[in-house]
């Protein structure tokens, strides 16, 4: 009995940590390819943000919808359905024929990415006991950073000598080794409780506030953004309204109100997100329009941030079982703000040293915080509630991802205009990153007090 069920663990943590690792690959892949991407189909700055900003708004869209269904129709088949639809649409985006077709494409990647996203850490946490929690999502979280690590450094090799669609190419072999894996060795758990039933109006509900807020807040301060991002509050609202009324919500809206831990902690992933993703955009067009660095070589210097991040992520994940994770996913934040000081002061004459020095803040400071929060939001719920709280903790770092690209985009478009980033340009996207790093810095601040005001666990 003991060893089928390490077997089983054992199992569980090697495909939820490949599937982890496939999706960050991809997307800090993409974003070194970003200028070529850019000069091929001849579009501007702002545009080029949405081949990174569509997979993350479709991610955030279906997060929570999908954790609920796993929740009652069973994590493997969600989990299984979302390995194989990845795999075929990144297979397909290596066929882009225009920027339009790429971004549908990545729309519907994203959409599959939330099927993984969101089971993948429930069927870790239902095999393993409270006390190994903290350093599984460690060893799952330090896949997530080794795919950031890898993916720009590999991505920019393969951009450099076999074009950008190769990208795609690479990942599909990943994607049919997670499945075989995945239909090898890990059982069905198809758990539906009686009576269970999913809120389909509250889904699309849920999805429609969710993209006119986030869309909207990409297109500010323009009047369209402006009547979006309300549209999408006020839907939220509706959302949360109608969620504390009907028998079977999708997302348990209460847990927020009744749960420190868990309110707190997805807040403080929401400002964590909100400062940090952006990041390897703006340094990855920093490093290739203004330092002249070709795309593999951009790729290793931002190697060095999520690297410390695959390093420290188990560390940090096992001291989370030990001390309260508050106080590790604090101390994170108050360094993950220092490093986004310095990045403030960026200009063309940067030294390489300071640059480094920046990103290895960056990544220590976010691989103190990612696993111990991560541990913090799972085990401060029921069982049942694994699903949900998965979805709504990948929901606050896709609506903060989707918010620091929404900032970036939003500075891009008041500073430098629709246009492309050519030399003449360079001053006015030097300014446009000391914006963004000074916003972030500031959200990042915030984000401590935050990440102290969730209380105790233990």
């Amino acid at each position: 009995m003991e060893t089928s069920l390490k077997a089983t663990q054992r199992s569980a943590l090697i495909i939820a940590t490949l599937a982890s690792f496939l999706t960050p690959f991809m997307g800090s892949a993409v974003n070194i390819a970003l200028p070529p991407i850019g000069a091929e189909f001849k579009i501007d700055a702002v545009m080029l943000g949405w081949i990174s900003t569509a997979f993350i708004l479709a991610s955030a869209m279906f997060l929570v919808p999908f954790g609920r269904i796993a929740d009652i129709y069973g994590r493997k088949r969600v989990f299984e359905c979302g390995i194989i639809l990845y795999t075929v649409i990144t297979l397909l985006c290596g066929f882009s024929s225009s920027a339009p077709a790429l971004i549908i494409l990545r729309f519907f990647q994203g959409a599959s990415s939330a099927m993984i996203f969101a089971t993948s850490i429930p069927i870790l946490i239902s095999v393993y006991p409270p006390e190994r929690r903290g350093h599984v999502i460690g060893i799952n979280a330090s896949s997530v950073y080794l795919g950031l690590s890898v993916g720009p450094f590999i991505g920019g090799i393969l951009t450099h000598y076999l074009g950008w669609r190769s990208i795609f190419f690479a990942t599909v072999p990943l994607g049919i080794l997670a499945t075989f894996l995945l239909n090898r060795y890990l059982k069905d758990d198809h758990t539906t409780p009686p009576g269970e039933r999913f809120d389909t109006a509250g889904a699309v509900m849920y999805s429609m506030s969710l993209v006119s807020l986030m869309y909207g807040f990409s297109r500010l301060p323009s009047s369209p953004g402006i009547v979006l991002t309300m549209l999408g509050l006020a839907g939220c609202i509706a959302f949360t309204l109608r969620e504390l009324r009907v028998p079977h919500p999708i997302l348990h809206m209460r847990l927020f109100r009744e749960n420190t831990v868990f309110a707190f902690s997805n807040l403080a992933a929401l400002i964590n997100y909100s400062a940090t993703f952006a990041i390897t955009f703006l340094m990855s067009l920093y490093l290739q329009y203004i330092k002249g660095m070709t795309p593999q070589q951009a790729g290793i210097v931002l190697m060095l941030q999520p690297v410390l991040m695959a390093v420290f992520s188990p560390l940090a994940g096992r001291l989370s079982d030990r001390i309260e994770p508050r106080t590790v996913s604090s101390a994170g934040m108050a360094l993950t703000t220092v490093g986004l000081l310095v990045l403030v002061f960026l200009d063309a004459a940067s030294h390489l040293a300071m640059i480094l020095a920046a990103l290895a803040m960056l990544g220590l400071g976010f691989a103190l915080f990612a696993s111990p929060n991560t541990n913090a939001v799972m085990s401060s719920v029921d069982k049942k509630y694994y699903g949900i709280a998965s979805g709504a903790l990948g929901t606050m770092r896709l609506m903060g991802q989707m918010m620091s690209m929404g900032i970036a985009m939003m500075i891009f478009s008041i500073v430098i205009g629709r246009v492309r980033i050519t030399p003449e340009y360079h001053g006015q996207f030097l300014h446009s990153i000391h914006i963004a790093f000074i916003i972030f810095s500031a959200l990042c601040f915030g984000g401590i007090f935050s990440s102290l005001a969730r209380g105790k666990m233990r």
